[in-house]
């Protein structure tokens, strides 16, 4: 009786154990992050953002990072900074979409309040750096990550 008891409870168990996380998905499954960096590598903190699984906004880190799930939409706040003017080398904020590698995020699509309003736009190399994006001064950008 002892022995069927046993076996009894252990089948119980795996059955409990099963439904509660031991061997399924979570729903931190496909997080990512990415960071803000300026054009020499200084990151970009306390940047309001907001992504479509979110329930508050959220602030950049200290350096620079954000996370989301790949195909939400996440909507960057750029409010107080610059913008980017190919025409004005000196009073441009140069943001760039980087990963943990400090590798540039090309081909990331946005799109902003201000500038090229209407449009798609992807981001790229400038020739200072990959993953760039333009924008204009105290802009909001929607990004489809």
């Amino acid at each position: 009786m002892r022995k069927l008891m046993s076996f009894v409870f252990a089948g119980v168990t795996a059955v409990i154990l099963s439904g509660c996380g031991g061997g399924g998905s979570s729903y931190n499954d496909g997080l990512t992050t990415l960071f803000l960096v300026d054009h020499e590598g200084y990151a970009y903190s306390g940047v309001p953002y907001q992504c479509d699984s979110m329930l508050n906004p959220s602030v950049t880190a200290y350096n620079g990072e954000f996370s989301f799930y790949p195909g939400e939409d996440c909507t960057f706040d750029f409010y107080g900074l610059n913008g980017t003017d190919p025409d004005d080398i000196y009073e441009n904020d140069y943001v760039y979409i980087v990963d943990d590698r400090d590798h540039g995020k090309n081909g990331i699509e946005y799109q902003c309040e201000y500038f090229n309003v209407g449009n798609i736009n992807s981001t790229y190399d400038d020739g200072i750096r990959d993953g760039s994006f333009d924008y204009d001064y105290d802009d909001r950008c929607e990004f489809y990550l």
